[in-house]
């Protein structure tokens, strides 16, 4: 973000359904600040949570990683119940729900 072409609110994260395990992950620039996102701080970097998400990323952390093949966004995410062989999509379960056995 530091080396974008103009400035940003923030990276905008959510969730949206596609994918073999039925959802994935979206990230974007966020221009503004949308009034119910949820806005967390953390080591100076903004990061802006779509209101849809919320529940499917509480507990969440992102990390960067780059390995001598690629570099990319790697979730850890504790409400997740699934993911695809290929790593792009994945199926999570909001927080607090529970499945019946």
């Amino acid at each position: 973000m530091a080396a974008a072409e103009k400035p940003y609110a923030g990276l905008r994260v959510g969730v949206k359904n596609g994918g073999c395990a039925g959802q994935e992950y979206v990230f974007e620039y966020a221009d503004k600040t949308e009034p119910l996102d949820e806005i967390v701080v953390d080591k100076g970097v903004t990061i802006l949570i779509e209101p849809k998400a919320i529940l499917f990323l509480i507990g969440s952390s992102i990390d960067y990683e780059t390995d001598r093949l690629s570099s990319k966004f790697v979730f850890h995410n504790p409400n997740e119940t699934d993911a695809c062989g290929c790593g792009e999509s994945v199926t999570i379960v909001p927080a607090g729900e529970t499945s019946s056995p």
